[in-house]
C-alpha cells in the first residue's frame, strides 16, 4: 500500500480479476453440485464464510464514509473560495451531479420496465425471496429525519441520511476554523480514513474467497439465471453512465460553444486512455492535450482539469443510484418520490467523498449508504462488486468526458479562451 501524495489517502490494490473469477467459479460450482448429496455439506461450509465476509465488508462503511465526507467536502469548500473560476467550476460540478442523479431516477425505472430483470435473479438476495416491503415515510417524517438529535444513536441505527448531512455540515464548519485547528481535525479524519482503507483493503484482499462462497448459494437459488442477471445489470447500469457521457457533449456544445465534431475528435485520445487505464488521474495528461486541441486557454485547463479530477466524479450519483434502483427492483422494494429523494440526497453528498478511491472500494462506500438510506438490501452488493470492473469502464469514460466538457464551459464563461473550433 502507498499513500496518495495529493490527498494523503492510502492506495489500495484490489484483486479485481480474481474476484470476478471467484464469482464465476462459485456460480458454476454451485450449479454443478446443486441437487447432489454433497451440496448440503458444501453450502453448510460456504454460507458462514460468505456471511462473515459480507459483515466485514459492511463494518467499515460508517467511519470510512465519515472521514471521506469531511475530507472531500472540505476540499470542495476550500476550492470554491479560491476565486471566481473555481466558484464557476464548483457551480457546474454541483449542477451536473444533481442533473445526473435526477436523470437516473427518471430513466432507470423506465429502462427496467422496458427490459425487465431476468428470471432467476432472486438468488442474488441470498434467501431467494423478495425483501419485505419497508414503510415509506411521509413528507413530514422525511424532513424531520434529515437531522438526528443524537448522532451516536443515528450511527448505531445506521441512519445514513442524517449521518451524511451531519458530516457534510461538520466538514463545512471545519473549513471555517483557524488554520491550526482545521489542519488538526483534517489530519485526524485523514488518519481515520486511512485506517479504514487498510481494513477494507484486507477484506477485499480475500474477496475472491468471500464472493466464491456467496455465489454458491446464489447458484442454488437462481441457477443459470444468475449469469443473465449479471449481464443485464452491467448493461443497464452502464447505460446511465452513457447518459452522463452524452450530457458531456451537450455541455461542451451548449456551454462551451465547441462544435460537436471538434469536441468528438479532441476527446478520442483522452477517452482511449480512460478506457485502457480506468483512471481519471491517469487520463489527466491526455485531457490537457484535448483541451489545447479545442483552443482552451492553458491557464484555464491547467486549473480546472486538476480541480475536476480531484473533486468531481460526474457519473457517481447517476450510476450509484442506478445500482441501488436495480437492487430495489430485484428485491421488490417500492420506490416512491420520498425514497428516491432520500437516495438522491445521500448519493450527492457521498459522491464528493469517494472521488479519490478505486472503483471497487468506492462501490462499497458509495452505494452501501445509498441502499441503507433507501431501505434496500445491501447483500447483493457483495456479489455485484465482483463485476464492477466492467461498469467502471463507463464510469471513467463518462468522468473524463465531463471533466473536459466542464473545462470548455468554464473557459467560455470567463471569456479567456480563443474562438472555439468548429466542425
Amino acid at each position: 500500500m502507498a499513500t496518495d501524495k495529493e490527498n494523503g489517502l492510502m492506495d489500495i490494490r484490489i484483486p479485481a480479476g480474481w474476484t470476478l473469477a471467484g464469482l464465476i467459479g462459485g456460480l458454476l460450482f454451485g450449479m454443478a453440485l446443486h441437487g447432489t448429496p454433497g451440496f448440503a455439506v458444501v453450502e453448510m461450509i460456504a454460507a458462514p464464510i460468505g456471511s462473515i465476509w459480507l459483515d466485514a465488508l459492511q463494518m467499515t462503511i460508517i467511519p470510512l464514509v465519515a472521514s471521506l465526507l469531511v475530507l472531500g467536502i472540505s476540499q470542495m469548500a476550500q476550492a470554491a473560495s479560491a476565486g471566481r473560476v473555481a466558484r464557476h467550476t464548483v457551480g457546474w460540478i454541483f449542477g451536473l451531479l444533481v442533473l445526473g442523479a435526477i436523470s437516473t431516477c427518471i430513466f432507470m425505472p423506465l429502462l427496467l420496465e422496458a427490459f425487465p430483470i431476468p428470471e432467476g435473479a432472486a438468488g442474488f438476495l441470498m434467501t431467494g425471496e423478495p425483501a419485505a416491503p419497508s414503510e415509506v415515510p411521509g413528507v413530514g417524517a422525511f424532513v424531520t429525519s434529515l437531522v438526528a438529535p443524537n448522532i451516536i444513536a443515528a450511527a448505531a441505527q445506521t441512519s445514513m441520511l442524517p449521518l451524511t448531512i451531519f458530516f457534510a455540515l461538520l466538514a463545512l464548519a471545519i473549513v471555517r476554523l483557524p488554520t491550526g485547528q482545521r489542519d488538526t481535525l483534517l489530519a485526524l479524519f485523514r488518519a481515520l480514513g486511512n485506517a479504514m482503507l487498510v481494513i477494507i483493503g484486507w477484506v477485499l484482499a480475500v474477496a475472491p474467497v468471500g464472493v466464491f462462497a456467496l455465489a454458491i448459494g446464489v447458484a442454488a437459488n437462481g441457477g443459470g439465471g444468475a449469469f443473465a442477471t449479471l449481464a443485464h445489470y452491467i448493461l443497464t447500469v452502464a447505460a446511465m453512465g452513457t447518459l452522463v457521457m452524452l450530457a458531456g457533449y451537450v455541455v461542451a456544445i451548449v456551454g462551451g460553444r465547441i462544435g460537436p465534431l471538434a469536441f468528438t475528435r479532441a476527446m478520442l485520445p483522452a477517452q482511449a486512455v480512460a478506457l485502457s487505464t480506468q483512471s481519471s488521474l491517469a487520463s489527466l495528461p491526455a485531457m490537457l492535450v484535448s483541451a489545447r486541441r479545442m483552443g482552451i486557454r492553458e491557464s484555464t485547463a491547467d486549473f480546472v482539469l486538476p480541480l475536476a479530477v480531484a473533486i468531481f466524479r460526474a457519473t457517481s450519483p447517476a450510476m450509484n443510484l442506478a445500482v441501488a434502483i436495480y437492487v430495489a427492483h430485484l428485491a421488490g422494494v417500492t420506490l416512491d418520490t420520498t425514497t428516491l429523494a432520500t437516495g438522491v440526497l445521500v448519493a450527492l453528498i457521498i459522491s464528493v467523498g469517494s472521488v479519490s478511491l478505486p472503483g471497487s472500494i468506492s462501490f462499497v462506500v458509495s452505494i452501501g449508504p445509498i441502499a441503507i438510506a433507501m431501505g434496500i438490501p445491501v447483500e447483493p452488493l457483495a456479489l455485484l462488486v465482483a463485476v464492477e470492473m466492467l461498469p467502471d469502464i463507463m464510469r471513467t469514460i463518462g468522468n473524463v468526458t465531463m471533466d473536459v466538457a466542464v473545462t470548455t464551459a468554464v473557459d467560455h464563461e470567463e471569456d479567456l479562451g480563443e474562438e472555439p473550433l468548429q466542425p
